[in-house]
């Protein structure tokens, strides 16, 4: 499960295993409330959510838009073996 990076209280993260065949690119997020699945293409945005708050995802999608270069470098790095 490679962090890619964290932000306050969530981790920003990859399962090894992203199905077979692979699931288009995306970025798993933990917190304290709850856990996250965000697509980063064709646009960004939530997939799937538990736990989280309106608001708690309204600034994951801010994260990860921030860090959008970042997650597709780091997804290519790990998924390219």
């Amino acid at each position: 499960m490679p962090v890619v990076f964290r932000s306050g209280s969530l981790k920003f993260f990859f399962y090894s295993n992203e199905g077979d065949p692979r699931e288009p690119l995306h970025i798993h997020v933990r917190g304290p409330n709850g856990e996250a699945k965000v697509w980063l293409s064709p646009a960004i945005g939530i997939a799937d959510s538990k736990g989280f708050n309106p608001r708690e995802l309204a600034d994951i999608i801010r994260e990860v838009a921030k860090n959008k270069p970042a997650i597709e470098r780091a997804w290519h790095e790990h998924f390219s073996n």
